[in-house]
């Protein structure tokens, strides 16, 4: 997961995170601290996709009608589009009913108010979705090789993975239960403690 999270931040999270902080009125600095903590929760997000309807069909389906490889090429429309509109934080039930709880965290670990934290999660949710999409058209596994950006140890467990990614590779000390505090909370919450 770590690889594709960086892969995306380092061919669009510069350019991205520009012109999303530019249309919501804020540092880009803080779309690009957003990205990685987003990713994991849409990747979490069409995991348990997979799981609750059973089929890799499942992620396709909503890859093939939310991820458009070709808003990576036109990223101001993109924006232009969605920053006009009420956005959904759960992305259409893509996440559940975490996306209004993702957004509470980005709000108080970023400090931004509210209205602008459920603005960020539809924002960056195409461009994720896109570059998925991407991946998975040029790539002979196709969509089944998601899992492992998830699961990369393997274990069946793919929260240690994100939490250890988003602590910054560090192992989790025993002395601190939740190093990532409410976000650790909230992808725990979408994943069901996997």
């Amino acid at each position: 997961m770590s690889d594709f999270i960086n892969d995306f931040l380092n061919n669009f999270g510069g350019d991205a995170s520009n012109k999303i902080g530019s249309s919501l009125g804020i540092d880009p600095g803080i779309i690009q601290q957003a990205i990685p903590i987003i990713a994991p929760m849409i990747l979490g997000g069409l995991m348990k996709q997979k799981q609750e309807y059973g089929s890799q069909d499942r992620v396709d389906h909503i890859l093939n009608k939310y991820g458009d490889p070709g808003v990576l090429n036109n990223i101001d429309g993109l924006v232009n589009e969605k920053s006009q509109l009420d956005g959904d934080p759960n992305l259409g039930g893509l996440l559940g009913n975490s996306g209004s709880s993702l957004s509470n965290a980005l709000s108080d670990k970023l400090g931004l108010n509210m209205s602008t934290a459920m603005k960020i999660i539809p924002l960056v949710a195409p461009l994720i979705l896109g570059y998925l999409s991407k991946q998975r058209d040029s790539n002979p596994e196709g969509s089944t090789g998601f899992a492992s950006f998830l699961d990369q140890n393997a274990d069946g467990n793919i929260l240690d993975d994100i939490t250890g990614f988003l602590s910054g590779g560090q192992q989790q000390q025993t002395t601190q239960q939740n190093p990532l505090g409410s976000i650790g909370d909230v992808l725990g919450s979408l994943l069901g403690g996997k």
